[in-house]
């Protein structure tokens, strides 16, 4: 195992402040404990987390040294209506560091997830917190990268597992790190004007285009089948009997089957 590299990934990623921890309950946590005095920019990488979590307070278990597990502190320069679109992007910016480091195709999975042939390699965390010098946005990413043993329950894979040809050594975490700083940089500028060609982006990669599925809705469980994303990359879902509706949030997206 190679460990990360604080003064490798600062040395490539001139954008960012990189901090790497060796273990801690929660980078999201981390961060928002520790925001009010960092600067804007500062990514916390940990080897190990003891309490990582996605979206409901699900764990988010990962072996010490074998993946990606980071958050950054952001303070975006777009309105804050706009502020949702950080985490589109962002899944985006994960896609295309991947296609960039390695012969993969993930796809972005609503709202927060990215796959790889049907099954999970990232998630996506986004939490404001108040400072004094204002509201601020803490972005958690985990990414199975090396993990080779997953639970036969979970519908989860690693980058590694995915590679079709057999290899002989672990994925360098730290050049897929830098790779991702870079692209997350890159796509952050889109945040405002910029947003709808990725938007498009997004739409090729999307894992959930034409699919039936169902969802918690903040109004009440929804089935539908996706008929697209709109211009701030929210689902239009058609309903059974033909009407649509355009989803902007919801929990327990999954693929399903109707009559």
């Amino acid at each position: 195992m190679i460990p990360l590299s604080a003064d490798a990934l600062n040395e490539d990623s001139a954008a960012w402040h990189v901090t790497v921890l060796d273990e801690v309950n929660s980078t999201s946590d981390w961060l928002k404990s520790n925001a009010a005095t960092l600067p804007v920019s500062t990514v916390v990488f940990a080897e190990s987390q003891t309490a990582g979590r996605g979206r409901r307070d699900n764990r988010w278990i990962a072996p010490r040294g074998k993946d990606l597990m980071f958050s950054l502190l952001l303070q975006p320069a777009a309105p804050l209506e706009k502020w949702p679109r950080i985490t589109t992007l962002a899944a985006l910016a994960i896609c295309k560091a991947i296609e960039a480091e390695l012969p993969l195709q993930p796809r972005i999975k609503w709202p927060n997830d990215v796959y790889l042939n049907d099954r999970k390699i990232s998630g996506l965390l986004a939490e404001t917190v108040s400072t004094p010098n204002g509201l601020r946005l803490v972005l958690g990413i985990g990414l199975n990268v090396n993990t080779l043993d997953f639970p036969p329950d979970l519908p989860a894979t690693s980058l590694l597992k995915q590679l079709s040809s057999p290899v002989l050594h672990e994925i360098n975490r730290n050049a897929l790190a830098a790779r991702l700083l870079g692209t997350l940089h890159a796509e952050f500028q889109r945040s405002d004007d910029n947003f709808t060609t990725a938007v498009a982006e997004v739409r090729e990669r999307s894992w959930l285009l034409g699919r039936q599925i169902r969802a918690k809705a903040p109004h009440g469980e929804v089935f539908g089948r996706v008929l697209d994303l709109n211009e701030e990359g929210h689902l239009i879902l058609e309903f059974p009997d033909g009407s649509t509706h355009t989803l902007t949030s919801a929990d327990e997206v999954r693929p399903t089957s109707f009559c």
